[in-house]
């Protein structure tokens, strides 16, 4: 036999199975989104590279982001976010759009990592972005959609804490630890990796930047300080906030949070798991100038991203996840015999006129049709026999308890929805 052709390393295939269980994830961010009034959008797969030099940072572009010449020989690359390609969108129309922006997107994304548990190479993502508001209210309220669809996926927050900080806040206390504007951005940067390095190797990676003996401790005391967010006037605003928001019991301030990419200004924020098992599920925070490198006027907002990997693992840890979602609202018309197929197909024709997904089976034995619809996860057979055609009714058979009864063939549809 030949052999089968692999999948591309760090690609993923959805079968019915996976496939119903994301677009159950996809409901639920939906509804996140858009019960706190956001839209939704969508950018394009392929964009030129220099989209992302001029907004996403050096790592990015040069060790993750998928890149090649198209036929002309310009460099494009699968898009491996979508924050920039927002930037671009809102600094093409800026002078149309109204202001403040609220947008959501969820759709695939590419970076050629190492695939491991909870990183691959092609996923889908959640995006979220508040525009044109430097208020802190709109931080608390995307911290508050973060937290709602933490609700709707079932995850309380004894399973989940959103960790906060503020750019702001540790840009000042590292300049007054005596840290030079030029370090400060590889510094934040290692800060960002403090807990995916050996103690013993960051701080030497730490040193490498020249900063002294003093300096490394103030760091360390600095990043353990879980009060200092009082120090903080915008942290204990946003602390007031998602108190009123009702998700306080979600939201704790956690000094390592930095994020790595460059464009953050303000709040920073990571969603993990609080048993440390998996990576964090979802981050964002607060930038000061989303379309300035693109062309457009400076405009402020915030937003996150949610990968598609990690939150799935979790709620499979936390048994979350609906046991079976592949033939949901579906029902499975038999076919009593062959002179009754015709008769069959008209009731699954009426019934899909009336709103329901319906699966026709095929003539064969009524006990071989319902042992299909149940292996394939139908909860109801209908069976239409000569005497239920005569009589004008449908019997319905409960595949999971085998009880069954007739009912008026007019009223059938309005059974199941």
């Amino acid at each position: 036999m030949k052999e089968i052709i692999r999948s591309v390393k760090g690609t993923r295939d959805f079968y019915p199975d996976e496939m119903a269980r994301r677009t159950w994830l996809v409901e639920k961010l939906k509804k996140a989104s858009e019960s706190f009034g956001y839209q939704r959008y969508e950018g394009p797969c392929l964009e030129t590279i220099d989209l992302y030099a001029a907004k996403s940072g050096e790592e990015l572009v040069k060790e993750q982001a998928f890149v090649f010449e198209d036929r002309g020989g310009d460099p494009i690359t699968l898009r491996p976010e979508l924050t920039p390609t927002l930037a671009r969108m809102v600094a093409s129309q800026q002078n149309q759009l109204v202001l403040p922006l609220r947008w959501w997107a969820f759709g695939p994304f590419w970076r050629y990592e190492r695939p491991q548990k909870g990183r691959t190479r092609e996923f889908y993502q959640w995006n979220i972005d508040l525009i044109g508001s430097d208020a802190i209210q709109v931080d608390a309220e995307l911290l508050a959609v973060a937290a709602n669809f933490l609700r709707l996926v079932g995850l309380k927050s004894d399973m989940v804490q959103i960790l906060v900080n503020d750019r702001r806040l540790m840009d000042r206390m590292l300049t007054e630890i005596g840290i030079s504007s030029e370090t400060k951005p590889d510094l934040l940067r290692l800060i960002d990796r403090i807990d995916k390095q050996p103690a013993d190797v960051w701080e030497k990676n730490v040193a490498d930047l020249g900063l002294n003996f003093e300096q490394i401790k103030a760091i360390k005391a600095l990043l353990i300080n879980t009060q200092l967010w009082q120090e903080s006037q915008e942290l204990s605003q946003l602390f007031e906030y998602v108190k009123a928001l009702g998700i306080g019991e979600y939201i704790r301030y956690e000094p390592k949070i930095i994020r790595g990419l460059d464009y953050y200004t303000g709040l920073v924020f990571e969603a993990h798991e609080v048993k440390g098992d998996f990576r964090a599920i979802l981050g964002g925070g607060h930038y000061a100038n989303l379309v300035g490198d693109v062309g457009g006027r400076p405009l402020p907002g915030v937003g996150f991203a949610m990968g598609d990997v990690v939150i799935m693992l979790v709620l499979e840890a936390y048994g979350l996840l609906p046991a079976d979602l592949r033939y949901p609202s579906t029902v499975f018309v038999t076919v009593f015999n062959e002179e009754m197929l015709l008769e069959s197909i008209r009731l699954a024709t009426e019934l899909r006129e009336n709103g329901l997904h319906v699966v026709l089976a095929e003539p064969d034995k009524l006990t071989k049709q319902f042992k299909l619809a149940d292996r394939l996860g139908v909860k109801f057979a209908l069976v239409l026999g000569p005497d239920e055609l005569a009589n004008d009714t449908v019997v319905v058979k409960d595949l999971n308890t085998f009880e069954q009864r007739p009912f008026p063939r007019k009223d059938l549809a309005s059974i199941f929805i």
